[in-house]
């Protein structure tokens, strides 16, 4: 069994990030650094910056999210962005995607532990659930895959005019750039860097947002959808 790492002392803004739900947000950082660490959700040398790099900098995520929408986080492993999210925004209605067993296991646990309602625990990767989760206003993503592959799996769930919203690093307008055909096929119509989390973290966090028209995951996708739904009534009439 992996020794758990130290915490950190709580920094002082995340009681103003976190506000009536901060002690929700310590103890999911005591299970992340207990029993995440335990499970290899993630590494011990996380846990001295799982503040500052991981809770503090998913929560700010939210700065970018519009109110009362649905949300899926694709690839959301232990829980990042999703459950920050989360718990800053009890208006959203989240669901964590995570094909991993002994993940889904985790966040089914910290979900029930924390009093989660508005959030639901998917097992099962993107591709699969394609057309058979409800589409969503918002998908979100962290350290999933570089952007041409992530945005293969994250735009296809999104409903018309809806976006991706992927936390990157110093890669992103890299990332952007060779990914903007891909993207296009995919049926974006905008993309821009957004840098949020002023005050709370540093360096800010750097989000990709990726908009989509009238037809999320583009011209195949739909073929694909259009196909799905003959053959589902074509069975109904049997």
């Amino acid at each position: 069994m992996t020794e758990a790492a130290e915490l950190p002392p709580v920094p002082e803004k995340a009681r103003d990030v976190f506000g009536d739900r901060f002690t929700d947000a310590v103890r999911y950082a005591e299970l992340l650094s207990e029993a995440g660490v335990q499970r290899g959700l993630i590494g011990p040398r996380e846990v001295p910056r799982l503040w500052e790099r991981h809770l503090l900098n998913c929560a700010v995520l939210s700065e970018v999210v519009p109110e009362g929408v649905t949300v899926c986080d694709v690839g959301s492993g232990a829980g990042l962005p999703g459950i920050p999210l989360a718990l800053v925004r009890e208006d959203l209605k989240i669901t964590l995607l995570e094909p991993l067993l002994r993940r889904t296991n985790f966040l089914t646990e910290v979900v029930e532990l924390l009093g989660l309602d508005h959030v639901t625990v998917v097992r099962g990767r993107a591709e699969e659930v394609m057309g058979k989760l409800p589409p969503v206003h918002v998908v979100t993503a962290r350290a999933v895959a570089p952007l041409d592959r992530l945005a293969t799996w994250g735009i296809p769930l999104l409903r018309p005019y809806g976006e991706m919203l992927a936390l990157k690093g110093d890669t992103a307008e890299e990332e952007l750039k060779s990914a903007a055909t891909a993207l296009s096929k995919l049926g974006a119509v905008e993309t821009s860097i957004l840098h949020v989390g002023e005050g709370v973290v540093d360096p800010l966090s750097t989000v990709v947002r990726v908009e989509v028209g009238e037809s999320p995951g583009g011209v195949r996708f739909a073929a694909k959808k259009a196909k799905a739904a003959r053959t589902g009534r074509s069975r109904r009439r049997r």
